[in-house]
């Protein structure tokens, strides 16, 4: 198991949650995350699935346990840094007969710029991820002027 470093080089860690409607998967998920850690824009830390059926009924699942394991087989993962706790308050928002993967990453791209504002005496106060289809409509709001 690798263990992230511990000094100012650790560049920042998100949490995505990976809904699937149906608990459809369509084998394209694992390849997508090995390509993003390969290539070092990403360090895979942590994954896990939840499948809630259609009673409600939340199932933790490791992903070594699960139909997807192949797909998963080659992405690394460095910590198990979820809790039980963390994916029950996590499944408690799947409707049911969905599922979720659930993945902690360390953005390695970023590491050098989070080191260097740390370096300055400065912190992230605000960090904003646009939706998708806003994007989209921003675009095409374009197009028509």
């Amino acid at each position: 198991m690798t263990v992230l470093e511990q000094d100012d080089t650790i560049g920042p860690v998100d949490v995505a949650v990976l809904y699937f409607e149906g608990s459809k998967f369509n084998g394209e998920v694992a390849p997508a995350l090995l390509e993003l850690q390969e290539s070092g824009i990403v360090r895979i830390i942590d994954i896990a699935l939840i499948v809630k059926d259609f009673d409600g009924l939340a199932t933790f699942v490791e992903l070594e346990d699960a139909d997807i394991a192949e797909a998963f087989d080659m992405v690394d993962q460095s910590l198990d840094l979820l809790s039980e706790e963390d994916l029950a308050g996590l499944a408690e928002g799947l409707d049911p007969g969905s599922s979720a993967i659930i993945v902690v990453w360390e953005n390695t791209w970023a590491g050098r710029l989070a080191a260097a504002v740390r370096g300055s005496n400065g912190r992230l106060v605000a960090l904003e991820r646009i939706p998708h289809d806003v994007v989209l409509n921003a675009l095409a709001a374009l197009d028509q002027e």
